[in-house]
C-alpha cells in the first residue's frame, strides 16, 4: 500500500520547488540489500518530474537520513500522467532531463541522442534519425532500450521507436576550422619567436621552474620541456656531500655570510659573478610553488613578482629588509639582514614588479607567527614568467560594453589599466560604460592624454606637422544605464473615450509567460457599465499541452480540469463577442493583451483594441504605494480578493479597482483617457516604480557628451529609485549625438527573447535602438541553472537567444555587435569580483562567468558558431562601424570658466588702497605701495580679482555676523589678502606702525634685526613723533608662496568658518551667485584597503582555508579603489558662472544618492574638474566657533586681545601662569593642555624640546608638527646634533624659498625647488632634476645637514597657515591664563568629544581614581576611552586651578552648553552617558514646560530611555522624583 512521500521520509528538508513536487508523490515501496549498502525507493507520481529533482533527492536522503552509512540510494519514479501528454509533448518538456540522463550513462550515447532528429510519424510513433556513423551503429539498441525504458515503463506510453540513418555532415565548416587552426599557429609562433631567446637564458638562469603562468590555448599550467639534470625535489633542496655550484649544505652559513667561495670580499653583499644575482650566492634548483610551502621545509627556492618592500633599522648599524612575493599561486613574505650601508644597493633590485628567485629557509617567523622565508643564501633576478594574454588579430576588434571599479562593487579593473590594455593591443577603440555612472572618464582620459602626447611627438619626428587626433586611438564614453520603458502608455491605442463608456476588465490565466509559446487556460471578465458590474464572463480553456507544475501551484487549475473545455478557437470568438464595443481593462494588460493580440492573429481576426493598464494608473494615484500587484493594490483600496491567481476572482478585483481608481481620476479633474495618458506621462514615481532593462549609450560627439550628462543628472536628481533610472521619453528628448545599443541578458530585447514575447513587441524594442548586442555564452551560462529563467536548459539554447538577434539585426537592418560586458581584465582577476560579490551577500559569488577582455581570436573563437563570416562582421566589422561613427571627444570641457563678479578688479584695488590707507596713512610707504602694485599687477593680469572678492564678500559677511575666520594655506602670503581682509595674516617684513600719524618704520637697524621673523616678537616702543604706542606687524612671507614669481599660480583660497556659521557661510554663496549657481564639491568612497582586507579575510575564512597574511594583501591589493558611493567636500563649493550649462562640465546628483536632501553635488569628483570651474573651500573649524563663545562669555572682542602676552608664552614652558606646578595635573610640565596645534602630548614634546621664546618660534613649531616627516628623524635630529635651532631648521615650505635665495639660487629655481620638496616629490624620488638641483645648492654653498633635511620631507605647511592658526590658539590661551572658567566652559562646550559627567564632574578624588584606572589600562584603550582620557586631563587641570563644576539642574542646564553659575561650572545635559544630542534637547524643551512630577512623567515627555533615567537617579539628578504620578494611602 502506498504512502505519501512526506510520511515516509517526515523529517527530510528539501528546497520548496521540489518538496511541493516530492509532495505530490506516493512512495509504492522501500527496499534494501541484505548488506545494507543501496536502498531503492520506488516512486508514483502524477506530475512530471525532472531527473535533476530525482537526483537532488536522493543526495537529500542519503546526506540527513543515513549520513554516516556506506548507502547508495536508488530511486525509481513512475509517472501517471494526464491525457494531455503523448510522447511528442513528452518530449517538449522532458528532453533535456532525458539526455542528462544519458549523459550519465555514456558520452558517446548522449552525443548521438543530442544531434539526433526526432519525428512522430503518428500519435504513438517515433522516428529517431541518428547520424550514420559505427559508434552510433554499435549503441543503436542500448538508446533504443533507455528510451523504451524512459517513455513505455516510466512514462505509461504505448509507443513505437524506429531508427533511420543520415549521412553525418562534414566540411560544412571546414575551411572556416582550417583558417583557426592557422589563427592558432600564428599566434603560439609569434609569441614563441619573440620569447625564444628569453626562454633559453630563464632556463639557463633558473633551471626550469615550473610555470604558473596559463597555456593560452588549454588553460592548464604550462611546463618547461627541459628538466635540469640537478637533484631536488619540487623546490627543496637535498644536503649534498660534495656541494656542487647551487647545492649548499645546511651549515655552511655563518652570521649571514658564506665560509668560502671565491674571491669576494667579506661581508660583501654577492658571492657571484652572475650578473642576475643580486645577493648571496648562484643557484639552479628548480622553484617550488608558493602554495605548496605548508610548514617549516628546510631550505627551499620559489620565485614571484615583489609586491612590496619594507625596511626597518634594528640594532648593530643592521637592517631587516622584508618583501612580499608571488607567483600568484600564493605570496610569501622574504626577511633577510643586511648592514645598514647595503640597503641602497639591495633594493636598487628588489623593487615592487621585480621578477626574483630565492633561495632560503622557509622557517615560522616568531614575530609575525606565520610562515615566512629567511636565512637568505642567495637572491637573483630572473625574466617575468607570467604570461600576457596579446592580439595577434590581423584585423582588432573594438570593445563596446566595459566597466571600472566606478560600476558600484562590480567591476574591478581600473579604468587606466582598460585603456592602456586595448592600446597595447593594437585596439582602435574602448568604450567605457559604467553601470548609471560616468565617474571613470575622467580617469581615462588622462591615459588617452599621456598616449596622445607620446603619439604626437613621434608623427611630428615623422615629419607630420599637425598630427590630427580623430585617427588615432580613442576612448568611446558612455554608460550602461537602467532604462524605462515609459512610452508605454497607461491607455493603449486611446482615442479621447469618456471614463464612462463600457468596459470589460478581463484576466487570464496562462501555462508561462510567453503569448508565442505558451497558452491560455482561462479566461474571466465582468463588464463594467455606468460604474456598475452588469455582466460576467468565465471559462476553462484547454490548452492542448499538459500544465506545468508551477503554474499548477499558482492558480489551482490541473490539467483534469481543462481538458473537457473547448480549445482557444472556440472560446476566443465568444470572448471578443462578449467584449464587442467595450475598451478592454486589465492589471498589467500588455502581458493580458499580448495573449488576446497573438490568439486574434493566429486565428485572423482583428488586432485593434483600446485597452487600459491598472497598474499604469495605481502607479500613477497609489504615489505612496511600494508595490502594485493586483493584492497589494486590492488592500490599499480595502477591496476584497478571495481566490487569486483565478481569471474570474482577479477580474472582479480589477473591475473594483478601476471603478474607484474612475471616481480619483474625477477629483483631480481627469474625464478622459487621454487625460489619464497626459497624467501618466509625467509622473516621475511611475519611472521609479517601472521595471528597469540595461541599455548602453554612447556619446558620438560633444553634443552627445553634454546630452549623456543631462541623462545621467536626471536619472540621479530626478528618478533614483535603488538604480539611477532613465525613462524612454527623456532618451528620446536628448538623443541628439547619442548611439543606443541593447546591451546584455538585462537588457529588454534579451528578456522580451527569454519572455517569449509577440513579434509585434520584439519588433518595437528592435527599432529603438541603434544596434543589438550579443555575448559570450559563458556570460550567460547562470541562466541554465537558474530556476527563474525556464526557457534556457543548455548552451545550445543561449546559442539559440544570439542567433535570433543576430536575424533580427538582418531583418531591421540594424548592425549586430559581439561585446564581452567586461568587468575585469584577465580571466585570473575574476577572484577580485568573486570576492567582493561574495561580500556583498551574492550566494553565487563564486560561480563568476568568463567576464574579461577578449582578444579578437577568443572572440572570433565563442561565436564560430555562426559561421566564420558572421564571426568576423559581429566581432570585427561592427565594433569598428560603431567606434568609425564616434569622435574622438575630451569628458571634460579644456577651458576655465571662472564666475563673473562685474567691476571686481576695480572693487578688489578700491577696498585694499582704502585699507592700506586707513593703516599706513595717505603716504604709502614704498614697501607697502610696491607690494600692492606687484600683486595687484598679477592677481588682476591673470583674472584672479574676482576669487579675492568672493572671498572677501564672505569673510566680510560671517565677521558682520559675530564670527571671525581663520585663513588656511599659503593665502595669508598674499598682502592683498590681508588688505582685503580675507586674512589677518600680514607678510610685510616686521614693522612698526602708528594708528595715529601713520609713523612707520620697516628699515631701522632693531626692526632689520627681526627679519624671518615675526613682528610681534618686537619690544614695545612709543611712537617717535606722537607718543601712542606703536603696533607690530608682520611675518616676513614672500607673495611668491602663493602665487609663484610669475604670479599665475592658481590661487587657492581656503577658509576657515566657524562650524555653527558654515552652512549660512555656503548659502551665502547662493546670494552672491545667484540660485542654481553653486554645486558641492563632489566625492568618491571607495572600497578602503582595511575593508577589502577583511572582505578577503572573511570570504577564506568562511571557506575553512587558510590564507598568510601576505597573500591576502596581494588579493586586497586588487579590490581596494572599487567604488561603494559618493559624498561630499565638507567645504568646497563649485561656482557655476551665469549663462553655462553645468552638464557641459559635469553631470550633478544628491550626494549618496539621497533623494531626501536638497543638496547637489558634482558627478565627478571635485579634481576632476578642478581646472574648469572654480571651488571655494568653505570649511567649518572649531576655533572660530569657541572664540566666538568666549566673546560671548567674557565680553573680550578677540581682536583686541594682545599677542605678546608673556603670562600666554609662558604657557608654551612651564605651568606658571596657571598658578600650579606638574604634580598637580600628572607631571604635565606645561601649560598648553588643550591649547590648539599645541594641547597633544606630541606637540608638547616639541615644545619642551625647542624651547620656544617668541611668537614666531610657535609659528614655526606650528609648521613642524603640521607637516609630514619634517619634525621626527629629521628637524629633531639637526637640533639633538646641534647641527640646527628652531630657528634655522626647515619648518614651514617658504623657509626652503628664502633661504635659497639668500644663498644665491635664481628666485625661480628655489621657488620649483621649494615645490617639489614640500609636495614628497624628493622624498619618494619623483623628482628627476632632484640631483641637479642637489648639486646647484651644494655649489651654492648650502650645508650638507639642509639637503638631508630636503630629503626626507613628505608634506610641508605653509608659513602663513601655521601663523594663522597660531594667532587663533594665541587667543584662547589668553582667555584661559585670564579667563579660565569661560576657558573651560568654551573647551567643554566645543572641544571635548568625550567628557562624561559620571566620571568628571563628582569631584576631584573620583576623577583621578578613574584616570589611575585609564593608565593602568593605557594600552588597551577603545577609542572612546583615549578620548575620554583626553578630556579627563583638562578636566584635572581645572580642578587643580581651583574650580569645580555644580550638579546639574533640569531647570537650568543647557542642552549642550556648560554655564557659569556662581563661579562655577555647570555641565550640559549631553554630558550624561547614553544622552545623545537629540535626547537632550527633548529634555530642555520638555523642561520649559513645567516641572516633572515623576520620573515616568520624565520618561513619557523626554523619551529617555530607562537606563539613562536609572543612572540619573544614581548621580543624583532624579533622585528627588518618585518613581509614579500616583499616591498612595500613605501619602494621604
Amino acid at each position: 500500500m502506498s504512502k505519501p512521500f512526506f510520511e515516509v521520509f517526515p523529517s527530510l528538508q528539501l528546497n520548496t520547488d521540489i518538496r511541493d513536487l516530492m509532495g505530490q508523490t506516493e512512495v509504492e515501496r522501500v527496499s534494501a540489500t541484505k548488506r545494507r549498502d543501496f536502498l531503492r525507493v520506488y516512486l508514483k507520481s502524477t506530475r512530471l518530474i525532472q531527473k535533476a529533482d530525482i537526483w537532488t533527492t536522493e543526495q537529500e536522503i542519503k546526506k540527513q537520513l543515513f549520513p554516516q552509512a556506506n548507502l547508495t540510494v536508488k530511486i525509481y519514479e513512475k509517472f501517471e500522467l494526464s491525457s494531455q501528454y503523448n510522447p511528442e509533448k513528452l518530449m517538449d518538456i522532458y528532453k533535456e532531463s532525458i539526455l542528462e540522463e544519458f549523459r550519465e550513462y555514456s558520452h558517446i550515447q548522449y552525443n548521438a541522442l543530442k544531434t539526433a532528429k526526432i519525428e512522430y510519424p503518428s500519435e504513438n510513433e517515433m522516428l529517431l534519425t541518428l547520424e550514420d556513423t559505427v559508434l552510433n551503429h554499435s549503441m543503436e539498441g542500448e538508446i533504443l532500450q533507455i528510451l523504451e525504458k524512459i517513455l513505455v515503463e516510466r512514462c505509461g506510453f504505448s509507443v513505437k521507436i524506429h531508427t533511420a540513418y543520415v549521412e553525418k555532415e562534414t566540411g560544412r565548416f571546414q575551411e572556416e576550422e582550417e583558417a583557426k587552426i592557422r589563427l592558432k599557429v600564428d599566434a603560439i609562433y609569434s609569441r614563441t619567436k619573440g620569447r625564444r631567446e628569453e626562454g633559453e637564458q630563464t632556463a639557463s638562469a633558473e633551471g626550469s621552474g615550473q610555470s604558473t603562468a596559463q597555456d593560452p590555448e588549454t588553460g592548464k599550467a604550462a611546463e618547461t620541456a627541459q628538466k635540469p639534470k640537478t637533484e631536488n625535489a619540487g623546490g627543496v633542496t637535498k644536503s649534498f656531500q660534495g656541494g656542487s655550484r647551487g647545492e649548499f649544505k645546511r651549515g655552511e652559513f655563518k652570521k649571514g655570510e658564506f665560509r668560502k667561495g671565491g674571491n669576494f670580499e667579506k661581508g660583501a653583499l654577492k658571492r657571484s659573478d652572475n650578473p642576475d644575482v643580486i645577493y648571496g650566492r648562484d643557484f639552479e634548483e628548480e622553484a617550488m610553488k608558493i602554495e605548496e610551502l605548508i610548514g617549516e621545509m628546510g631550505e627551499v627556492v620559489i620565485r614571484g613578482k615583489v609586491l612590496s618592500v619594507d625596511t626597518r633599522d634594528i640594532k648593530n648599524e643592521k637592517t631587516i629588509i622584508i618583501f612580499n612575493i608571488s607567483d600568484f599561486t600564493d605570496t610569501m613574505t622574504i626577511k633577510m639582514f643586511v648592514r645598514t650601508e647595503q640597503v641602497k644597493e639591495v633594493t636598487g633590485d628588489i623593487k615592487p614588479g621585480a621578477f626574483l628567485k630565492v633561495k632560503g629557509i622557509c622557517m615560522m617567523d616568531k614575530f609575525d607567527h606565520e610562515l615566512a622565508i629567511g636565512s637568505i643564501a642567495g637572491i637573483k633576478k630572473i625574466p617575468d614568467f607570467t604570461n600576457t594574454r596579446m592580439d595577434t588579430s590581423a584585423r582588432k576588434r573594438v570593445e563596446l560594453h566595459c566597466h571600472t571599479k566606478m560600476s558600484d562593487m562590480d567591476g574591478v579593473s581600473e579604468a587606466k589599466d582598460i585603456v592602456k590594455r586595448a592600446y597595447k593591443w593594437g585596439h582602435r577603440a574602448i568604450a567605457i560604460t559604467d553601470h548609471g555612472v560616468v565617474q571613470s572618464f575622467t580617469d581615462a582620459n588622462h591615459v588617452w592624454d599621456d598616449l596622445w602626447k607620446a603619439e604626437k611627438g613621434k608623427r611630428k619626428e615623422a615629419g607630420d606637422e599637425n598630427p590630427d587626433k580623430q585617427d588615432f586611438f580613442k576612448i568611446i564614453y558612455g554608460v550602461e544605464a537602467y532604462l524605462v520603458d515609459d512610452l508605454k502608455e497607461i491607455v493603449t491605442n486611446d482615442k479621447g473615450q469618456s471614463l464612462h463608456e463600457d468596459y470589460v476588465v478581463f484576466d487570464i490565466e496562462t501555462t508561462g509567460f510567453s503569448p508565442v509559446n505558451n497558452r491560455i487556460i482561462e479566461i474571466g471578465a465582468v463588464k463594467v457599465s455606468g460604474g456598475e458590474i452588469v455582466d460576467r464572463f468565465s471559462t476553462f480553456v484547454n490548452p492542448d499541452v499538459p500544465i506545468p507544475f508551477e503554474i499548477e501551484k499558482l492558480t489551482s487549475i490541473r490539467d483534469e480540469d481543462v481538458m473537457d473545455s473547448p480549445q482557444i478557437d472556440v472560446i476566443l470568438p465568444q470572448f471578443l463577442q462578449f467584449c464587442e464595443g467595450c475598451i478592454m481593462v486589465a492589471h498589467n494588460a500588455s502581458f493580458d493583451m499580448s495573449f488576446i493580440m497573438e490568439n486574434c492573429r493566429r486565428l485572423g481576426y482583428p488586432q485593434e483594441f483600446t485597452y487600459v493598464d491598472t497598474v499604469g494608473i495605481s502607479r500613477v494615484l497609489l504615489k505612496n504605494q511600494s508595490k502594485h500587484t493586483l493584492d497589494a493594490v486590492a488592500k490599499t483600496l480595502g477591496i476584497s480578493l478571495e481566490n487569486h491567481h483565478r481569471a474570474v476572482d482577479d477580474a472582479e478585483c480589477t473591475a473594483h479597482i478601476f471603478v474607484k481608481f474612475i471616481k480619483m481620476l474625477e477629483e483631480q479633474d481627469i474625464h478622459n483617457l487621454t487625460e489619464v495618458n497626459a497624467l501618466g506621462a509625467s509622473s516621475v514615481d511611475a519611472v521609479k516604480k517601472m521595471p528597469s532593462y540595461h541599455a548602453i549609450i554612447l556619446a558620438k560627439n560633444d553634443l552627445g557628451r553634454i546630452n549623456l550628462y543631462r541623462l545621467v543628472s536626471q536619472s540621479h536628481l530626478t528618478y533614483f529609485n535603488k538604480h539611477p533610472r532613465i525613462p524612454k521619453s527623456l532618451v528620446m528628448k536628448y538623443r541628439e549625438g547619442l548611439i543606443l545599443g541593447s546591451a546584455c541578458e538585462a537588457g529588454e530585447l534579451y528578456r522580451a527573447l527569454l519572455d517569449g514575447q509577440s513579434d509585434a513587441q520584439i519588433a518595437r524594442l528592435v527599432k529603438f535602438y541603434d544596434y543589438l548586442e550579443i555575448q559570450p555564452c559563458g556570460n550567460n551560462k547562470f541562466m541554465i541553472a537558474s530556476e527563474r529563467v525556464r526557457n534556457v536548459n543548455s548552451i545550445e539554447d543561449i546559442q539559440n537567444i544570439n542567433r535570433k538577434i543576430v536575424s533580427l539585426g538582418e531583418q531591421f537592418h540594424k548592425p549586430v555587435v559581439a561585446t564581452c560586458d567586461v568587468h575585469f581584465l584577465d580571466p585570473e582577476d575574476e577572484v577580485y569580483r568573486r570576492i567582493i560579490m561574495a561580500g556583498r551577500g551574492f550566494d553565487d559569488a563564486d560561480d563568476q562567468a568568463p567576464l574579461y577582455l577578449h582578444t579578437t581570436e577568443e572572440m572570433l573563437e565563442e561565436f564560430s558558431y555562426l559561421g566564420s563570416d558572421k564571426a568576423e562582421e559581429i566581432v570585427i566589422t561592427n565594433t569598428n562601424m560603431i567606434a568609425d561613427m564616434i569622435e574622438t571627444i575630451a569628458p571634460v570641457r579644456p577651458d576655465k570658466c571662472p564666475p563673473v563678479i562685474p567691476d571686481s578688479d576695480k572693487t578688489l584695488t578700491e577696498i585694499c588702497y582704502n585699507r592700506a590707507h586707513e593703516i599706513y596713512g595717505p603716504d604709502l610707504p614704498q614697501i607697502v605701495e610696491a607690494r600692492l602694485e606687484k600683486e595687484l599687477n598679477s592677481i588682476i593680469k591673470n583674472g584672479f580679482a574676482v576669487m579675492y572678492i568672493i572671498a572677501q564678500k564672505l569673510v566680510w559677511k560671517s565677521v558682520e555676523d559675530g564670527y571671525l575666520v581663520g585663513s588656511r594655506g599659503s593665502v595669508g602670503s598674499s598682502f592683498v589678502a590681508t588688505m582685503a581682509g580675507i586674512t589677518e595674516v600680514n607678510p610685510l617684513s616686521p614693522h612698526y606702525y602708528c594708528s595715529k600719524c601713520h609713523y612707520v618704520d620697516f628699515d631701522s637697524d632693531e626692526v632689520k634685526a627681526y627679519a624671518g621673523k615675526a613682528g610681534i616678537d618686537m619690544p614695545d616702543k612709543l611712537c617717535p613723533v606722537c607718543g601712542e604706542k606703536l603696533h607690530k606687524d608682520g611675518f616676513d612671507i614672500p607673495f611668491e608662496t602663493f602665487l609663484g614669481f610669475k604670479g599665475d599660480k592658481e590661487p587657492d583660497i581656503d577658509l576657515n568658518f566657524s562650524g555653527e556659521y558654515q552652512s549660512k557661510a555656503h548659502k551665502y554663496t547662493e546670494v552672491i551667485f545667484g540660485a542654481g549657481q553653486t554645486f558641492r564639491a563632489g566625492t568618491i568612497a571607495t572600497l578602503a584597503d582595511k575593508t577589502a582586507f577583511g572582505y578577503v579575510k572573511n570570504y577564506f575564512e568562511e571557506r575553512g582555508i587558510h590564507k598568510r597574511t601576505s597573500e591576502i594583501d596581494r588579493i586586497a591589493s586588487g579590490c581596494t579603489g572599487v567604488r561603494r558611493s559618493t559624498g561630499q567636500h565638507p567645504g568646497g563649493i563649485v561656482v557655476l558662472p551665469l549663462g553655462q550649462d553645468i552638464n557641459s562640465f559635469t553631470p550633478v546628483q544628491h550626494p549618496a544618492n539621497d533623494m531626501t536632501t536638497d543638496t547637489i553635488t558634482t558627478h565627478f569628483d571635485y579634481h576632476s574638474i578642478d581646472h574648469n570651474l572654480l571651488k571655494l573651500d568653505i570649511l567649518g573649524h572649531d576655533d572660530p566657533t569657541m572664540i566666538r563663545m568666549l566673546q560671548d562669555l567674557t565680553g573680550v572682542d578677540p581682536q583686541t586681545i594682545p599677542l605678546d602676552s608673556p603670562e600666554v608664552m609662558s604657557l608654551f614652558q612651564n605651568t606658571s601662569a596657571l598658578g600650579i606646578e606638574p604634580e598637580d595635573i600628572g607631571g604635565c610640565k606645561l601649560g598648553a593642555l588643550g591649547i590648539p596645534e599645541f594641547g597633544t602630548d606630541f606637540a608638547m614634546q616639541m615644545l619642551i624640546d625647542t624651547k620656544p621664546q617668541a611668537f614666531s618660534d610657535l609659528v614655526r613649531i606650528a609648521g613642524l608638527s603640521h607637516g609630514t616627516d619634517v619634525w621626527l628623524g629629521n628637524a629633531q635630529t639637526l637640533i639633538q646634533e646641534g647641527k640646527a635651532t628652531i630657528s634655522t631648521a626647515i619648518c614651514t615650505r617658504d623657509d626652503i624659498m628664502t633661504y635659497l635665495i639668500g644663498k644665491g639660487l635664481d628666485s625661480e629655481e628655489a621657488f620649483t625647488i621649494m615645490e617639489r620638496v614640500r609636495k614628497g616629490a624628493v622624498a619618494n624620488g619623483k623628482c628627476k632634476e632632484w640631483p641637479e638641483y642637489k648639486k646647484d645648492m651644494l655649489d651654492h654653498g648650502v650645508p650638507d645637514w639642509y639637503v638631508w633635511s630636503c630629503e626626507k620631507i613628505k608634506y610641508m605647511f605653509p608659513k602663513a597657515h601655521a601663523a594663522a592658526y597660531v594667532m587663533m590658539a594665541w587667543r584662547i590661551a589668553w582667555c584661559k591664563v585670564f579667563y579660565p572658567l569661560a576657558y573651560y566652559a568654551a573647551f567643554f562646550s566645543i572641544r571635548a568629544t568625550s567628557f562624561n559627567y559620571e566620571l568628571m564632574c563628582q569631584g576631584k578624588e573620583r576623577l583621578e581614581y578613574f584616570m589611575h584606572d585609564y593608565e593602568r589600562r593605557k594600552d588597551t584603550l577603545s577609542k572612546k576611552e583615549q578620548d575620554t582620557y583626553k578630556d579627563m586631563r583638562i578636566v584635572q587641570e581645572m580642578y587643580a586651578r581651583g574650580f569645580e563644576f555644580l550638579p546639574i539642574d533640569l531647570y537650568k542646564a543647557k542642552a549642550h552648553h556648560f554655564q557659569i553659575i556662581d563661579n562655577k561650572l555647570m555641565p550640559s545635559i549631553s554630558t550624561i552617558d547614553g544622552l545623545g544630542d537629540k535626547a537632550a534637547d527633548a529634555v530642555v524643551e520638555a523642561a520649559k514646560d513645567g516641572k516633572f512630577l515623576s520620573r515616568d512623567d520624565f520618561r513619557q515627555r523626554t523619551k529617555v530611555s530607562k537606563t539613562v533615567i536609572d543612572l540619573m537617579v544614581d548621580l543624583g539628578i532624579l533622585a528627588d522624583l518618585p518613581e509614579s504620578n500616583q499616591l498612595s494611602l500613605f501619602d494621604l
